[in-house]
């Protein structure tokens, strides 16, 4: 359920057509990294529907392309966390959400398993989704023995129950974590998933290669705002767009979530996505001189 087009509070190409964004963004690097973009108190406030930061419960920040999220210092009372499909880079802002049980956080620019150390005294953690970050690496099963050996209260991890079995051996095959990782350059972040996107058939199109994954969060989102899950065959059939799977995906993950946007996620959808025909029809225009 990913690569869909911007949802509430989330900046997008000409910031004066549309709503006041929530989300900060810091200014572009000289090098052409995207600017640093930063979850707010108020964008905070409006995804969990909640009056004041101790009240949030739930939030959900899926695809916002954040990637400073200080603002979870400030959230103690927080139980269920979404933000998959973001460029965070640091897990220390968790450090004292005391109260976290389920944390989503794949694909996103997580470097290294050192970042652990910032889970490791969340007594209620249950649930961890961290799958395709830069730190899983190659050799998937010494990451998870790593995981598990560090947080090992775990029920599920990316979307598999945990085994004592596992817990077992994540004691002999896991690496001990002791001590925070090195601080990471949020610019090296922004080029590792330049550099990946480049030499790669892409991260966003191979994972949405993987339909019954996206279907899943997407329900998992939708269970957290209350609303019924959506079976598969509400979704796009391939032949309906063309037979392209790819485009069949993309369109099936959109329109299943635009149940979930209000009025202001809606516009910012819309104006999105009319720059983005403008900018196509301008494109065909200049081909066909």
């Amino acid at each position: 359920m990913e690569s869909m087009a911007p949802a509430p509070g989330v900046v997008v190409a000409n910031a004066s057509e549309v709503p006041e964004p929530t989300l900060a963004k810091r200014p572009e690097k000289s090098d052409g990294c995207a600017g640093t973009m930063k979850l707010t108190r108020k964008a905070v406030l409006s995804r969990a529907k909640a009056t004041s930061l101790a009240g949030v419960r739930k939030l959900n920040c899926w695809g916002s392309r954040i990637s400073d999220i200080s603002i979870c210092h400030e959230l103690p009372n927080v139980e269920v966390v979404t933000f998959s499909a973001n460029n965070i880079y640091s897990l220390e802002p968790f450090n004292q959400c005391e109260k976290l049980t389920e944390l989503y956080l794949r694909r996103n620019c997580i470097s290294s398993l050192h970042e652990l150390f910032h889970l490791k005294k969340l007594p209620r953690l249950r649930i961890l989704w961290m799958s395709e970050n830069p730190c899983c690496g190659s050799d998937l099963h010494r990451y998870r023995m790593t995981v598990l050996r560090n947080l090992p209260s775990l029920h599920k991890l990316d979307n598999k129950m945990v085994t004592e079995e596992e817990l077992s051996h994540a004691l002999v095959e896991g690496e001990e974590i002791t001590t925070p990782p090195v601080k990471t350059d949020v610019d090296s972040c922004c080029q590792y998933s330049n550099t990946e996107s480049s030499t790669t058939e892409c991260t966003t199109e191979n994972e949405l290669m993987n339909f019954s994954t996206e279907l899943e969060e997407t329900n998992k989102i939708r269970e957290q705002l209350g609303m019924k899950p959506v079976a598969p065959k509400d979704t796009f059939s391939a032949k309906e767009v063309g037979g392209n799977q790819t485009k069949w995906n993309i369109l099936s993950a959109i329109m299943l979530l635009l149940e979930e946007l209000d009025s202001e996620g809606l516009e910012v959808v819309h104006q999105t996505v009319g720059h983005k025909l403008q900018a196509l029809q301008r494109k065909e225009l200049h081909e066909d001189r």
